[in-house]
């Protein structure tokens, strides 16, 4: 396992607006993936679709507007089973927005390269969601 990969990002949004898109099925598929079953509960289904890529896992911590921990992992995956990883996200007010802090804790080596470049993706998009904005089409979804 590797140490904690770690990211962040600045979304203009309060994180009272910006913590929905990280619990409501309906706002996550803004973002990230193509469908989701979420019950924002602790030991509640964390069920996402990334482009083909079944992510399950569960709510660990749910703490509005501030802090979600949820498992992670794809379903079939021998390497990154789920529920295997533990992502945590904090969204620390910065000025008039949000300081949204990751770490994807218990990655496999060679999955730890795979998800930075994830990350980076879908974090951008979630700021601009967050912000009200569009992301758009995923470029990298499925057709």
């Amino acid at each position: 396992m590797t140490d904690a990969y770690t990211t962040s990002v600045r979304i203009d949004a309060s994180p009272a607006d910006v913590f929905p898109y990280l619990t409501d099925a309906g706002l996550i598929v803004r973002w990230m993936g193509n469908w989701a079953d979420l019950d924002p509960t602790p030991g509640g289904k964390f069920v996402l679709d990334i482009n083909g890529v079944p992510i399950r896992g569960e709510y660990l911590v749910v703490e509005p507007p501030h802090r979600v921990v949820f498992t992670w992992g794809a379903a079939g995956s021998d390497v990154l089973a789920p529920g295997s990883t533990t992502v945590e996200i904090q969204l620390r007010p910065e000025g008039d927005g949000t300081l949204l802090e990751l770490a994807h804790r218990d990655l496999p080596p060679e999955e730890a390269p795979k998800h930075d470049i994830g990350w980076a993706h879908f974090l951008a998009r979630l700021a601009i969601a967050g912000a009200g904005g569009d992301p758009g089409p995923d470029p990298w979804a499925e057709p």
